[in-house]
């Protein structure tokens, strides 16, 4: 009997890699046109949304027992969630000082080419900087990094688990959320036409291969995903940091 899914969907599903693959399929290729044609329209509203989806989908679909497997549970290790917060915050400035020392404010520049996105005006007040930066980071710090962990972390990560092992399971959700993340910086929108910066790419995702695992080990500190949030929400302070004030 499949105890993690919820009767409607243990019809169709196994909770396994096929479960997985599956939610991977229909959660992340959608996001990824959407984020290009958000890129290219210069509308965000859409981005929301598949975060929203992405948070709600382990309610939707899985049980109590379910949602337990996945970490939605109390921190066992209260510690660990200061850790990972510390983590967090420090590999995203460490990305952000490889991408200036690299190709300093040009576009290839993974910060600068997201932080298009933000629009912010090069007239601002401090004042309102402070202000604006304050509503981008409370955003930043909560919407992605609870969907993003909820499901790549979470049932995504457990789906594969199942059948593969926790280690390999954190090479596959990594995987899939790196290459997702090429849609944020890699394939890009420039002066009304794309383009692929190969290299630059190529670091960008590897970096968030590697943060991925870095949620995934604060998940597994913390006995929680609250730790893989809180993680992924102080990389998400740092990097708004870094794109407010530092470049």
């Amino acid at each position: 009997m499949n105890k993690e899914l919820r009767a409607l969907w243990s019809r169709f599903f196994d909770f396994n890699w096929k479960f997985g693959l599956f939610l991977i399929l229909v959660v992340c290729i959608p996001r990824f046109v959407l984020v290009l044609n958000a890129n290219s329209s210069g509308s965000y509203g859409s981005i929301g949304l598949i975060m929203a989806i992405s948070a709600v989908i382990p309610f939707l679909l899985l049980t109590k027992l379910g949602r337990k497997e996945i970490g939605i549970t109390k921190p066992r290790n209260f510690k660990w969630l200061f850790i990972a917060f510390a983590c967090g915050l420090i590999a995203s400035i460490l990305l952000h000082y490889v991408g200036q020392f690299l190709y300093d404010n040009s576009y290839q520049n993974w910060y600068r080419y997201i932080g298009k996105s933000y629009k912010i005006p090069a007239a601002i007040t401090q004042s309102d900087k402070s202000i604006m930066f304050t509503i981008m980071a409370i955003t930043g710090m909560t919407f992605s990094p609870i969907g993003e962990e909820l499901f790549f972390r979470g049932i995504v990560h457990s789906s594969f688990a199942k059948s593969i092992g926790e280690k390999r399971a954190s090479i596959v959700d990594s995987s899939a959320f790196a290459l997702t993340h090429i849609s944020h910086f890699g394939l890009v929108f420039i002066n009304n036409k794309w383009d692929f910066f190969i290299v630059p790419a190529i670091i960008w995702v590897t970096s968030m291969f590697a943060v991925s695992l870095l949620f995934f080990a604060s998940r597994k500190k913390t006995d929680s995903i609250l730790g893989a949030i809180i993680c992924h929400s102080a990389f998400n302070l740092g990097m708004i940091f870094c794109i407010f004030y530092l470049l």
